[in-house]
């Protein structure tokens, strides 16, 4: 009973979500990998468009999917934070590497903390939450370092493709367990009331 109130609260069909935001993380995180050139402005470019599209997504799907008000206005704030940082990075791209740094971690930063904070409101409620507590905690970490990194735009380009690879394939993985968590739930609901009737 415990799963299926947990699956309803947040819609079946959430498993597409980390699907998507898996997507949307590791092609960028393949760019960083295979060029060359990590500049600042480099940088400015795969991370605007990161944010952005992810914002973007992260926003209309939690909106379709999550069935719970506080959820979805949670993950909309985090979508509009990355949907603003995004644009920013977009249009300001000749920042140089302070900008890149200071953007990236105000992001990572907030988005971070407002996608654990959604985590530990819904424990033992919604079935992504050990999911969203993960990757918020990632993603305030990214913030962490990149404060306590020493500018450099090579390295700081290299990390957040790092943090890129390790956000969508964690993502993929969760999207996935939750697709296949749900199959054996609806199948014993379906099956319950001929087993019932049987007896």
């Amino acid at each position: 009973m415990a799963n299926v109130q947990a699956q309803s609260a947040v819609g079946g069909r959430y498993w597409a979500v980390p699907i998507v935001r898996a997507a949307l993380a590791l092609v960028p995180a393949a760019v960083i990998t295979f060029n060359a050139n990590h500049s600042a402005e480099f940088g400015l470019f795969v991370f605007g468009a990161f944010a952005l599209l992810s914002g973007i997504m992260v926003g209309i799907l939690s909106r379709r999917t999550l069935a719970d008000p506080r959820d979805r206005s949670l993950f909309v704030v985090q979508a509009s934070v990355g949907v603003i940082a995004g644009t920013i990075a977009l249009i300001f791209h000749g920042g140089g590497l302070g900008f890149f740094l200071y953007l990236v971690t105000v992001w990572a930063a907030v988005t971070g903390f407002v996608e654990l904070y959604s985590g530990i409101r819904a424990r033992r409620r919604d079935p992504g939450e050990r999911d969203w507590m993960l990757v918020g905690a990632l993603t305030a970490v990214l913030a962490l370092v990149f404060l306590l990194l020493p500018p450099n735009a090579v390295v700081s380009v290299g990390l957040l493709g790092a943090y890129l690879v390790l956000l969508g394939v964690y993502l993929v993985i969760a999207g996935f367990s939750l697709k296949w968590a749900a199959t054996p739930s609806a199948r014993a609901d379906t099956a319950s009331p001929n087993d019932l009737d049987t007896l």
